[in-house]
């Protein structure tokens, strides 16, 4: 039976990228996503037209019951999980801190930061040695903001993916023992459409003279990294924050 791979936030850029590259890897998929259907389920039937055994769960992962179902759905379909790429998140358009209010603060944290503590929770309950699983490794997908701040832009988004770094820090310590890994991607500027959901589409082009490899990512090559971290080859790396970033 092959490794079963769940993916938050399938349905586009770095996680839609994943789910194929996963794919030709010989995993079976769970892609999970919360608004686009419609992508979802293109993704989903290209896929299966290949051969590969995958489904296609809406879930809200800021939601802890949703999430539940989501896992339940997991569960149910293959009776195992090996991988959890947490890759569901969100950003708000740029502002300085003094305009952000509490609802945005909500918003950001509730998906970004509960969204991948609640995926992770679930993962752990059947991978982990303890609860007699069979160990399996656990992705976060962070960001180079983290490192960086991104102030005048959204400190919320960097704040919230720093707590992810210390959540991938300290639950790698935790199941270490238990047969899983727990590392974390954190990419720089990559051609995806979140960066419309900031409200700057050509984000990357102001910002690239910063990048010191001079342009902007591609969600493939973090999809390699994601895959990389996922596998056989990465056996001794837990704990990682590892930057896809060009060199930022």
């Amino acid at each position: 039976m092959p490794k079963v791979m769940l993916i938050t936030g399938a349905s586009r850029g770095i996680g839609a990228a994943t789910a194929r590259l996963a794919a030709a890897e010989g995993y079976a998929l769970c892609l999970n996503f919360r608004q686009r259907q419609d992508a979802a389920d293109h993704l989903l039937n290209e896929l299966r037209s290949h051969g590969v055994r995958a489904i296609a769960i809406e879930a809200d992962v800021a939601d802890e019951s949703q999430v539940a179902r989501l896992f339940e759905a997991v569960d149910a379909e293959f009776g195992r999980l090996d991988v959890l790429v947490n890759n569901a998140g969100m950003l708000e358009p740029q502002m300085r801190l003094e305009n952000m209010d509490k609802a945005r603060l909500e918003r950001v944290f509730a998906v970004n930061v509960f969204g991948s503590f609640l995926c992770a929770r679930e993962a752990v309950k059947r991978m982990s040695t303890r609860h007699g699983g069979i160990g399996g490794a656990i992705i976060n997908i962070s960001s180079i903001a983290a490192k960086l701040g991104a102030p005048n832009e959204y400190i919320d988004y960097a704040a919230a993916k720093g707590a992810i770094d210390s959540m991938t820090l300290g639950l790698a310590k935790e199941v270490a023992t238990e047969g899983i890994r727990v590392n974390a991607v954190r990419p720089g500027v990559i051609h995806t459409d979140i960066h419309a959901s900031g409200g700057e589409p050509d984000r990357i082009e102001r910002v690239k003279s910063s990048v010191p490899m001079g342009r902007g990512g591609e969600a493939n090559e973090v999809a390699e990294a994601i895959l990389w971290l996922a596998s056989g080859k990465a056996s001794y790396t837990s704990g990682a924050l590892l930057d896809v970033s060009g060199g930022r």
